[in-house]
């Protein structure tokens, strides 16, 4: 097999189209939700996917999370497409996890946070005892940074603050032995002042694990901060990719320079900053 033969390594979507059917009474109409959307997550590498709201990149990460059928194009994980049903899916869905944007609605209320980690464990591998589904389940609150774990086990979701929530969302993504999180807008719905740690916590489990990530967001600042690569996203189309500092430093496309003009500037207040306290 030829280098140019060999399937692509990593999580890839490949020409993805996504249409909905509309009525107006008698009128049906088609909205394209995503036009040819293409990307690769390599392991270890974060992605993110930015815009406002509407512009399809939710959508995107539904279809990545076989959540939601493409209308054409598709998703390959290692050069494989991913299936749609069946054992295969399970697989694919053990590999591939999304964190999604709410962390209280995504929990159930009514069980304890020991039984949303250990759910996942008890059905991705079945051939696990009791005792092992306990301990792995507690070894994953930790690596979150849940500790210890057993102040948090038998918890319910109302009793955390929404960071420890999403904190137990991205353990349950963990939990199947994902390689690849694809989290959807993770931290709009947090504290400000809690925003950074859960954003850091992926960072270092991107690192320490080799995952690949593909982060959903609106916020131009954290996507330059935590991704290598940024995709943006308007009207269902990627206008402009690149290297993150590349994009945020010198933007090509008139979108993107409108986003980052609507956007807060850290560097250029540090400046008005250091400014003031040098007197200038």
């Amino acid at each position: 097999m030829t280098t140019q033969e060999r399937p692509v390594q990593g999580l890839e979507a490949r020409d993805l189209v996504r249409d909905y059917s509309l009525r107006n009474g008698l009128r049906r109409s088609t909205l394209r939700a995503v036009s040819d959307v293409s990307f690769t997550i390599q392991p270890g590498r974060t992605v993110a996917l930015v815009g406002e709201s509407g512009s399809g990149k939710s959508t995107v990460a539904r279809i990545i999370a076989r959540l939601e059928s493409a209308t054409s194009g598709g998703v390959y994980l290692n050069g494989h497409a991913a299936p749609t049903r069946g054992d295969a899916l399970a697989r694919y869905r053990s590999r591939v996890q999304m964190v999604f944007q709410d962390p209280f609605a995504s929990l159930n209320p009514f069980h304890t946070i020991l039984h949303h980690i250990e759910r996942p464990l008890r059905i991705h591998d079945p051939s696990l005892s009791s005792a092992e589904i306990r301990g792995r389940a507690h070894e994953l609150l930790e690596r979150v940074q849940l500790v210890p774990s057993s102040r948090y086990a038998q918890r319910r979701p109302h009793e955390l603050s929404g960071g420890q929530r999403q904190r137990v969302a991205i353990a349950r993504a963990l939990a199947p032995g994902a390689t690849y999180i694809v989290a959807d807008e993770p931290v709009s719905m947090l504290d400000v002042s809690i925003r950074l740690g859960v954003l850091n916590l992926l960072a270092d489990l991107q690192r320490a694990e080799g995952l690949g990530v593909l982060y959903i967001t609106h916020d131009l600042a954290t996507a330059r901060h935590f991704s290598d690569e940024i995709l943006v996203m308007n009207r269902g189309r990627i206008v402009e990719r690149g290297a993150a500092d590349t994009v945020i430093l010198n933007p090509q496309h008139e979108y993107t320079k409108t986003l980052l003009d609507a956007a807060a500037d850290p560097e250029r207040h540090g400046q008005l900053r250091d400014e003031v306290r040098s007197g200038g």
